[in-house]
């Protein structure tokens, strides 16, 4: 139970923190409607909290029991 909790906890802090660096870009390096992901900062939060969704999943370490 609790490893399952932990998991979530980490998946959600890396989609949180992904669509707040994905707002720190908009607002600081976004464009005026030009761009297609930096023209709106719902956009650009959305694509960068689904690639902090990607970089849980690949960091995510696998528990590996021995049946020894």
């Amino acid at each position: 139970m609790k490893t399952k909790y932990k998991k979530f906890l980490r998946m959600a802090l890396f989609i949180l923190g992904g669509a707040l660096l994905g707002y720190g870009y908009y607002y600081f390096f976004g464009c005026d409607g030009s761009c297609a992901i930096t023209s709106s900062p719902y956009r650009s939060m959305l694509y960068v909290a689904v690639i902090g969704a990607l970089v849980a999943l690949i960091s995510e370490k696998e528990d590996k029991q021995c049946n020894t």
